[in-house]
């Protein structure tokens, strides 16, 4: 009876190494399973990193070839295959601005922002599509996280101002177009709307100074908007103001 428990015991022993050596190729075969796996879905998804890339660039240049539909159409067939490119979101986006489609362009910078949120030109143009909607306290948000991200972009401090202009608060809009000037001091476009704030405020000294050097940057295109702006009308009959838009 004891020796047969001590076979018993051997007998177990030997099937228990047998069994762990089965179970050790096992492993081993599955690992290399794994590895094979792993390659074929890395090689899968250059592939279509590459795919989605070419989409993108045609994408690109449908949006400058100004062929807005195409480019969203190639935008979304990238993003179809690769979700996650806040460059591609931020461009589709800029092609639905480009067609007044703001509240989808909306869309599509919220996306970018969700998957990148210091992504500064998503900001920005969300700013650009919150003011084309007349949601001047949402735009003026926009361009604040533009700007907190990127300081320098001289862009979205003059977009600010005028959002700023467009809700009456004269002094904050003045203040963003002169950190543009601070940037740099040939931005025609601060100057031009520096003479629009002022001139909203009926302020004929201040408008002519800053209307005459946007005009001395770009004279025929400021000339010619300042005869049909809105925004001049309280400074319209000015005999200053009409020699300098004349060219007197």
């Amino acid at each position: 009876m004891r020796r047969g428990f001590w076979r018993g015991l051997i007998a177990c022993g030997l099937l228990g190494c047998i069994t762990f050596g089965c179970g050790h190729l096992a492993t081993e075969n599955t690992k290399q399973i794994v590895q094979e796996t792993n390659v074929a879905q890395l090689l899968t998804e250059a592939k279509d990193n590459q795919i989605a890339k070419d989409l993108w660039n045609l994408g690109n240049s449908y949006l400058d070839s100004q062929r807005y539909q195409e480019a969203i159409s190639a935008y979304d067939r990238a993003i179809a295959i690769k979700s996650d490119s806040a460059e591609t979101w931020v461009n589709r986006g800029n092609a639905l601005t480009a067609l007044q489609n703001y509240q989808e362009a909306l869309i599509s910078y919220d996306r970018a922002i969700a998957i990148r949120p210091n992504k500064h030109e998503a900001w920005y143009n969300r700013g650009n599509a919150l003011t084309a909607l007349r949601r001047y306290s949402e735009a003026v948000k926009a361009y604040d996280e533009s700007i907190a991200i990127k300081p320098e972009k001289h862009e979205a401090w003059i977009n600010r101002g005028i959002a700023l202009t467009k809700m009456q608060s004269y002094k904050a809009a003045l203040a963003s177009y002169n950190q543009a000037l601070t940037i740099r001091k040939d931005l025609h476009q601060a100057y031009y709307n520096k003479a629009c704030n002022f001139a909203l405020q009926n302020n004929i000294e201040s408008t002519i100074e800053n209307l005459s050097k946007a005009i001395q940057l770009l004279p025929d295109k400021y000339r010619k908007l300042a005869q049909t702006d809105s925004d001049f009308d309280q400074v319209r009959n000015n005999q200053q103001f009409q020699d300098l838009i004349q060219g007197n």
